[in-house]
């Protein structure tokens, strides 16, 4: 599409936009009475108005029957967790089986590695991208150490090239394949924190299982923001957050994702709970764990259900749209907002004066979703700073980035333009 940096073209694209309507299903924070440019979903999404509802409904049923209402709230907290099973598989690209939510996220990936992790004298080594989000690196590194490796060994971390921001596909592949019969897991972001790069989990997948090695996905950023085939593309385990895209508030519930092969291997070491165990027999209280032949077998507790009310307020939404609708604007969103910039870069920039705005998210729509991410040169932290007095709720990551995530749910077409109206008067 030929952009125009002009209201009158944004407000047409407003008016296009199927998802216009759902704005208003959410809470637009205000600053001194005026509704704040909202670039924040990659880091905590906006609070649908229907989130109060279903928690409050949670708790006027915790009122009505106490301890009843495991089995006769309105949606039963017994099997409350179950509810998430067919949405959240439609927006990762999974069997329902495969699908649990529980924990939070950097717990339910330690989880996954103890069984996904089983390192032996020779094959030991794990495969991550380098400055992974520090939960990750953190993650990863206790699991090595815990089973008695030395990091600086067992990790192996792939960097951009000299020079370079984001990742070439190809290296890790290399890398892949260097690591070979050495290779016990492969452990990813799906999309890079720090530049919104999306990686090709398909092609990773089969190289990590080419040289014996189990493949997994941090999708923190991935979620609810690009298109993900977790089954067909045979992932062997993944988790994410769900307080980012996918707007269920601070420190929401996590998702997990287990390919229905491991589902079915009963013999898989796992830390065992009881809500993981046959929900049959569970209540006969006996001795002898009995793992569920699906991702819920991975339970240790039963379900928050304070805490997945609002997760299902907002999954509900997610089930109403379809992830088709929000991919195809979420295109048009981060290639306005990439549009914006340039034209800012190319009318009101001199790169040679040393004042510029760099695009380190990569230019292809098949490696970004909603997020930009801007190094500000000569600007720095100063640029952030007056865009946050202006009402832009962007984000900061040391040491020089701006990242910015418009998304489809709640932001338009507007907010892109005024953002560079904003932006031009601060450069």
């Amino acid at each position: 599409m030929n952009f125009q940096n002009s209201s009158t073209f944004a407000q047409q694209l407003d008016q296009q936009d199927d998802l216009r309507s759902y704005r208003s299903k959410f809470h637009i924070p205000v600053i001194n009475g005026k509704e704040t440019i909202y670039f924040t979903g990659n880091s905590l999404g906006l609070q649908p108005k229907s989130t109060a509802v279903y928690i409050n409904q949670e708790l006027e049923d915790w009122a009505k029957w106490g301890v009843e209402g495991h089995f006769h709230a309105k949606n039963p907290w017994f099997s409350y967790h179950e509810q998430f099973a067919e949405p959240v598989s439609k927006i990762i690209g999974a069997l329902p089986k495969e699908v649990v939510v529980m924990n939070n996220l950097t717990v339910n990936l330690n989880l996954l590695m103890v069984s996904f992790y089983r390192p032996t004298k020779e094959r030991y080594k794990i495969i991550c991208e380098a400055k992974a989000f520090p939960s990750d690196q953190y993650a990863l590194e206790m699991q090595v150490r815990n089973a008695g490796f030395n990091p600086d060994d067992a990790i192996i971390e792939v960097a951009p090239r000299e020079g370079k921001r984001t990742l070439r596909h190809e290296d890790i592949i290399d890398a892949i394949e260097n690591a070979g019969n050495s290779l016990a897991c492969v452990m990813i972001g799906g999309v890079n924190y720090f530049t919104g790069q999306v990686f090709d989990m398909k092609t990773i997948t089969e190289a990590g299982h080419k040289v014996g090695a189990n493949v997994g996905f941090d999708l923190a950023h991935g979620a609810g923001n690009i298109e993900l085939k977790l089954h067909e593309w045979n992932v062997d385990f993944a988790c994410w957050c769900s307080y980012k895209y996918l707007n269920s508030g601070p420190g929401g519930v996590s998702g997990v994702f287990i390919h229905e092969r491991h589902c079915e291997n009963t013999d898989l070491p796992r830390f065992a709970g009881w809500w993981g165990h046959e929900k049959e027999t569970r209540f006969l209280m006996e001795k002898g764990f009995q793992p569920m032949k699906s991702a819920e077998a991975w339970q240790m507790s039963n379900a928050p259900v304070l805490t997945m009310a609002a997760h299902k307020a907002a999954i509900d939404i997610f089930d109403e749209v379809g992830m088709d609708k929000l991919l195809k604007k979420q295109k048009m969103l981060s290639g306005y907002l990439e549009f914006i910039i340039d034209d800012i870069n190319e009318k009101h920039l001199d790169k040679s004066s040393g004042k510029w705005l760099e695009i380190i998210t990569p230019r292809d729509w098949k490696e970004r979703g909603c997020q930009v991410s801007v190094i500000a040169h000569g600007f720095g932290k100063n640029l952030f700073n007056q865009l946050t007095n202006e009402g832009v709720i962007s984000d900061w990551r040391e040491p020089n980035a701006i990242r910015m995530a418009p998304v489809p749910l709640y932001n338009s077409f507007e907010d892109v333009y005024r953002f560079g109206e904003i932006l031009k008067n601060n450069v």
